[in-house]
């Protein structure tokens, strides 16, 4: 008798037991579903901003510069590269839209000269001349033929550049190839284009096309090496050096495989790296050039298109072409504040 009640208690404290673990299932089930709908609340809330923002861009896309706005004219010259087609084919046709004469550049030949055609067909005043930014010889042919025909240039906006990675698999065996793009590419041309920009008292701007995926603190992707984090965030101490050896110790790891744990961003690894570079040289090159008297001033920044729906990102961007040159143009033409140094996105300044 007594062992019927041990094993009816044990029963009852067995079905007490799944009871209980029913319920704190049910439990944590309904905080993961609090913690899903909170998420897709925090997307949609982001999403009607961001679509907001959109709506009030191109509502001041529609407003003209006014006279006093206007620095520019017929032979105000800006140059922007890899320019065949997607957003740098969009910045081309925006700045031309404004008056501008724009040189549009790209590797192929035939290509480029089509592009510029179709432009050209449209009544604007587009140049074509090939350009390949990480070819040296291509450089300097471009430069002389610059100096020669347009006496120099007033605005740069860097566009051309590679990545390979569209979805969710990380491939790195262009790791190479996209740094030496993206960034050295970047760079080259900064460099060769700098002693022909014209002197005015607007200032000559560079625009550097580059991504959120590489910001140097970012809540996603970012470097997991805190020491060299802080490095490369203080302008003061900042250098080119530091820079070229961050994208070489990284390349060097690619190789070895041992890239993985050396805090390196998990996803669109040389993309994100090679725009971080983009980003970081550009607050150097802000520094660097800010001791140019008046009159000879160059203004340089960096911004991100978004997504943008291109051959790039595989035309799986959720940003059309129009909106994601529309920055580009915008930090080109300012008229009346002068922005350095700085990281932009939809016409907003955005931290490093």
């Amino acid at each position: 008798m007594e062992s019927q009640r041990e094993k009816e208690k044990e029963k009852d404290s067995e079905r007490q037991e799944d009871t209980d673990s029913e319920t704190d299932e049910r439990e944590e089930e309904r905080e993961c579903q609090k913690l899903r709908d909170k998420k897709k609340e925090k997307r949609e809330r982001a999403k009607e901003r961001r679509e907001k923002r959109r709506q009030q861009i191109s509502l001041l896309r529609t407003i003209p510069y006014s006279d006093h706005q206007r620095w520019w004219s017929a032979d105000t010259i800006a140059l922007v590269t890899g320019a065949n087609r997607g957003i740098g084919f969009e910045i081309v046709h925006q700045l031309a839209m404004h008056g501008l004469t724009v040189i549009l550049t790209s590797r192929d030949v035939a290509v480029g000269e089509e592009a510029a055609k179709v432009l050209q067909e449209g009544g604007l005043n587009v140049l074509f001349h090939q350009l390949d930014i990480v070819d040296p010889s291509s450089i300097k042919v471009f430069t002389e033929w610059l100096q020669q025909n347009c006496g120099g240039v007033d605005i740069l906006v860097n566009n051309a550049g590679v990545n390979f990675n569209h979805g969710p698999d990380n491939q790195l065996e262009c790791a190479e190839q996209v740094i030496r793009t993206n960034y050295f590419g970047t760079k080259n041309i900064i460099q060769a284009m700098i002693p022909l920009m014209r002197p005015s008292s607007s200032g000559a701007r560079i625009v550097n096309v580059s991504s959120r995926l590489g910001r140097i603190n970012g809540r996603r992707n970012r470097i997991g090496d805190l020491t060299l984090r802080r490095q490369l965030e203080d302008v003061d101490s900042l250098s080119e050096e530091l820079i070229d050896r961050t994208v070489t110790s990284f390349l060097e790891q690619v190789k070895d495989g041992s890239w993985t744990s050396g805090g390196w961003p998990q996803t669109y690894t040389d993309y994100s790296i090679s725009k971080l570079a983009v980003n970081t040289y550009t607050r150097l090159m802000a520094k660097m050039l800010s001791d140019r008297p008046e009159g000879q001033k160059i203004y340089i920044n960096c911004y991100c298109p978004g997504w943008v729906k291109t051959a790039m990102t595989g035309w799986a961007g959720h940003t059309s072409p129009e909106e994601g040159a529309d920055t580009a143009v915008w930090l080109a033409l300012l008229p009346d504040q002068v922005v350095t140094g700085k990281f932009f996105a939809e016409r907003r300044e955005v931290i490093f």
